[in-house]
């Protein structure tokens, strides 16, 4: 965070800091001089950290203050908020059943609005603060077989900006990272839609098919945590900042290419050509 918010070392919070972006984040953060918490449903997450890893589990509210408030009790502020934590479901939109879209929206949504109300108070009190919310390329763009997490971080999109105009003038900025495909046990561990239908199978293969080999390619969690850091640390920060090849790429499709060419080009990404 830069030098005119805080004289003190600052603080961060990462949620969902156990493994993959939250993890690196955590670590490059640490490395930049920010005293670091982070969080995972489960405190007892595998592995030692460099940093304390609390139990927060973003869908239930006291859990979200308990956390908070260990916090503030141990640093008396929080500087940064990063809000990571997240889960996803892949399978046609009308394969999943509206618990299962619940539970995505919980997380992926509800989850940033509950941990972002309750930091907020303290942001305000100290007169600045910084949140940054994890969001996807998918947030810019259609993603066939993929709906409810696009549509999660397409909310994300639209509650970022609004909040960021109306918290400026208590000195907190809000800005939305958009990684693209990213490397990372998240990509790797997403779950299938709980009630699969045999006429999306052939065109549910094609894609998955597509996908495996974007993920292939795709970005490392290093990189994506270089662009927090980024942010975090900006005395200026931009609204969005997006991260990976593929993320830059299909912002720049869907501002500037004509519909009918950017679908083209989607249908022969995703394999639906």
């Amino acid at each position: 965070m830069d030098n005119d918010m805080t004289t003190e070392k600052p603080v961060a919070l990462v949620t969902g800091a156990s493994s993959g972006i939250g993890e690196a984040a955590a670590n490059n953060l640490l490395a930049a001089g920010y005293t670091v918490y982070g969080t995972s449903r489960r405190s007892a997450a595998a592995g030692e950290r460099p940093f304390p890893l609390l139990a927060l589990d973003v869908t239930q509210d006291a859990s979200v203050t308990a956390a908070i408030a260990d916090v503030q009790r141990r640093e008396g502020r929080i500087d940064l908020l990063v809000n990571n934590a997240g889960i996803s479901i892949m399978g046609a939109a009308e394969e999943s059943s509206i618990e299962q879209v619940r539970t995505v929206f919980e997380t992926n949504f509800h989850g940033v609005v509950r941990v972002t109300n309750a930091v907020l108070p303290i942001m305000r009190r100290q007169g600045r603060g910084r949140i940054l919310n994890i969001g996807s390329g998918l947030g810019l763009i259609p993603a066939p077989f993929n709906a409810y997490y696009a549509a999660t971080k397409h909310a994300l999109e639209g509650y970022s900006e609004s909040l960021d105009h109306e918290v400026r003038g208590f000195g907190v900025r809000v800005v939305v990272i958009e990684p693209g495909t990213t490397r990372t046990p998240f990509e790797t561990n997403t779950a299938s839609s709980d009630r699969p239908l045999a006429d999306y199978d052939a065109l549910r293969a094609k894609y998955f098919a597509a996908y495996d080999a974007a993920l292939a390619g795709g970005a490392t969690a290093q990189s994506v945590a270089t662009t927090i850091v980024l942010a975090a640390r900006a005395a200026k920060p931009a609204l969005r900042y997006t991260s990976g090849k593929d993320a830059k790429q299909g912002a720049f499709a869907r501002r500037f290419l004509p519909r009918a060419m950017f679908d083209r080009i989607l249908h022969k990404q995703f394999g639906l050509a």
